[in-house]
This record gives C-alpha cells, sequence and structure tokens, in this order.
C-alpha cells in the first residue's frame, strides 16, 4: 500500500479530486496526509473531515526558504511517503527540497508545458491568440514549472474567453488529468526515459481532450 502525502495552500479542489478517486477506484495507496503552508487553508477541513491527517507549517515563520523547506520536510517524512503531490502549493521550493523527493515529487501547471510557465497563465494564452490551452502533470525539478511530463490536458480556448471562463475549464480537466496521473505513479506504471521522456507502460494515452 503505497502512502501519498498531499501539499495545499488553498481549497484544495485537486487535492478533493485524488483523495475522491483513490477511495472510488481503490488504488494500492492511501492519503496518509495534507499539509499546508496555510493554517487557514479550506483544503484541511475537508482532508480532517475525512479522516486523513493534516498539518500546517506557515511559511511565514520562517526566516528563509531553506528553513522552511527544511520543517516542510520535517512534518512530510513522518508519514513515510512514497509520493508527494503538489495540489495548488504556492511556494518555490529549495533545490535542496526538490533533491530530497526526486522522482517521487508531482505538480500540476495550468498551461500545455514548456508554454507559460509561471504566473497568469491563462491570461498569457489569451493574450498569445493560442486556439488550445490545458494542464500538464509533470515531476518535478529544481527549474521551476519544469520536469519529464507525465501527461497533459487540452481544452480550446474560445473566441469570448476571459481568463476567468478559461480557468474554470482548465480546472476541470486538472481533475480528471490529476488522479489519472497520480494513480499511474502508484501503481509503477511510468517510466522516465533516458532522455527525461515518461512514458505509460501500459500504453495509456497521456493527453487528454
Amino acid at each position: 500500500m503505497k502512502r501519498i502525502v498531499i501539499l495545499i495552500s488553498g481549497r484544495g479542489s485537486n487535492m478533493e479530486a485524488i483523495v475522491e478517486a483513490c477511495a472510488a477506484q481503490a488504488w494500492p495507496a492511501r492519503i496518509s496526509a495534507v499539509i499546508s503552508n496555510r493554517a487557514d487553508a479550506a483544503g484541511l477541513d475537508y482532508a480532517a473531515a475525512r479522516g486523513i491527517a493534516t498539518s500546517a507549517v506557515e511559511h511565514r515563520a520562517y526566516p528563509d526558504r531553506e528553513r522552511f523547506d527544511a520543517a516542510l520536510a520535517e512534518a512530510i517524512d513522518q508519514h513515510a511517503p512514497d509520493l508527494v503531490v503538489l495540489a495548488g502549493f504556492m511556494r518555490i521550493l529549495t533545490a535542496g527540497f526538490v533533491q530530497r523527493y526526486a522522482g517521487r515529487l508531482l505538480n500540476i501547471h495550468p498551461s500545455l508545458l514548456p508554454a507559460f510557465t509561471g504566473l497568469h497563465t491563462h491570461r498569457r494564452a489569451i493574450e498569445a491568440g493560442c486556439k488550445l490551452a490545458g494542464a500538464t502533470v509533470h515531476y518535478v525539478t529544481a527549474e521551476l514549472d519544469h520536469g519529464p511530463i507525465v501527461a497533459q490536458a487540452a481544452v480550446p480556448v474560445l473566441p469570448d474567453d476571459t481568463e476567468q471562463t478559461l480557468a474554470a475549464r482548465v480546472l476541470a480537466s486538472e481533475h480528471r488529468l490529476y488522479p489519472m496521473a497520480v494513480r499511474w505513479a502508484v501503481e509503477g506504471a511510468l517510466r522516465i526515459e533516458a532522455n527525461g521522456v515518461v512514458r505509460q507502460r501500459d500504453g495509456a494515452a497521456q493527453l487528454l481532450l
């Protein structure tokens, strides 16, 4: 039984999708803990109500990223995770933290990487005239919003889209994409090749439309 720790900063809608899929699909895994950098994160209440261990490591209590990351790692390691999942965790992690969980640290980013790393992805996609937008699940590396791509979901950018309407459509696709990718990880269905490309061992499509 694999152990998953999920990191959030807010309401954690992707965390909810993962928790629900894990239970409904009887993954060979359990959500061991949900940890936030904000004690008031609404997602902590959701997790606690479902019997999942929760804790908060307030980033504002630490003078720098290194000491925050050390405290966060200590909280994570109490649960001996096989997989650490970033689900709307709004902190840039240090290289040392990323290395500590190398190969078992997943993130979801609201763009079709490598396009539009960083913030304001939906606005930038509209301004660039993109016809497709979407989300990417990837293994985390020290370079922000980079790392081997596990799976992507694509959605159309409509002529009358605003940043908000596009964001809502992408988020709905994330709720399908992220549980699928996390399940693959816990089932051992992913292989990272020498060139950094991730393959799904069973040949399942790694693109959702």
